[in-house]
């Protein structure tokens, strides 16, 4: 007779074993889910400047009367964020903006940008304390890169090169513009299309 002990130890071994093979399978099914439902980054609406080309220069005052030209002799980086005191994600997204400009203030800087009227602005700054951001109004502005709905983000290089774009609801839409000036491609489904064309080109010459 097979002594108790060795047969629970067995049995718990093959336990063991099943429960790592199930590990296993649903890794991988993780994986290829993970693949197909990819990251969605700011939604590229084509209008206005694309991405790769120079913005035309738009000259603008700020509400603290510094003169800025958009698109131009820029120091840095710039993101433009095009808000209105009447969108309720565009309030949602602004302690994100924060998070981000003291994140990566070394090469990028910030501005809000809208239209309207100036006290609806006022009010809108003060509530959510937004005396430290460069705030436009330029009606101009908008119309050049052919804003048509909010939340939108254009992001500029020193150069004025539009370099990522988009409608924005989240973080990760916001982080998905960085992530796009970084690796150099348009959007982060481009460049998660780039990836998949280079591993299907690398798997046919495997």
């Amino acid at each position: 007779m097979i002594d108790p002990l060795v047969l629970s130890i067995v049995v718990l071994w093959v336990i063991v074993v099943a429960l790592g093979v199930c590990v296993l399978a649903l890794s991988r099914q993780i994986g290829i889910l993970y693949e197909r439902v990819a990251p969605m980054g700011a939604l590229m609406m084509d209008h206005g400047p694309k991405v790769g080309e120079l913005a035309p220069p738009v000259d603008v005052t700020t509400w603290d009367g510094e003169a800025l030209t958009i698109g131009a002799g820029m120091a840095k980086s710039t993101l433009l964020f095009f808000v209105s005191p009447t969108c309720p994600v565009c309030k949602k997204l602004l302690p994100m903006m924060r998070s981000v400009r003291n994140r990566e203030c070394a090469w990028l800087d910030i501005v809000l940008a809208s239209d309207g009227d100036r006290s609806e602005h006022a009010a809108f700054r003060e509530k959510h304390q937004l005396g430290d951001f460069r705030y436009v109004l330029s009606q101009p502005l908008g119309m050049t890169f052919k804003i048509s709905k909010l939340p939108y983000c254009v992001l500029l290089d020193a150069a004025g090169q539009v370099r990522a774009k988009g409608l924005v609801n989240s973080r990760e839409q916001i982080e998905s513009l960085l992530t796009a000036y970084e690796t150099g491609v348009a959007s982060v489904q481009a460049h998660l299309d780039r990836n998949m064309v280079d591993a299907e080109i690398i798997s046919g010459k495997a």
